[in-house]
């Protein structure tokens, strides 16, 4: 039987897991979600690096990517601009957008975002949504 303590003290680890999708074309992030080469994926525990790969979706079809990323349990995903369609994919999906990231390299913005200081910006949304 699981104790309450220990059922809370998983519940927790399981919780500080993630896993960020960052769209990479030429070592730097994507500036359009899905016109990339590959994605390079982070596996964060405790808020350090676990794991960095690089992972190639089976099919270019921006539409099914959403499908692919939520069946390689990302959590969320780092992009500059994104087809307003695309988003409520995620949001099916239960899957985190950063949108409107400055286009840098991997590593920066995985130090952003364990730094807690990568935000999506504002006024990039409001170009894609109004549209």
């Amino acid at each position: 039987m699981v104790t309450g303590i220990f059922a809370l003290s998983v519940i927790i680890k399981i919780n500080l897991m993630r896993k960020i999708a960052i769209p990479v074309v030429n070592n730097t992030l994507s500036e359009y979600f899905g016109n990339c080469q590959n994605y390079v994926v982070f596996e964060i525990v405790d808020g350090h690096i676990v794991n960095k790969s690089v992972e190639v979706p089976p099919n270019k079809d921006i539409e099914l990517l959403p499908a692919w990323i939520a069946l390689q349990k990302i959590t969320d995903v780092v992009t500059y601009k994104i087809d307003k369609r695309i988003i409520s994919l995620f949001t099916q999906k239960k899957i985190n957008l950063f949108v409107g990231i400055r286009v840098n390299s991997p590593l920066k913005i995985i130090d952003d975002y364990l730094n807690g200081t990568l935000k999506s910006d504002i006024d990039i949304i409001k170009e894609i949504t109004e549209k």
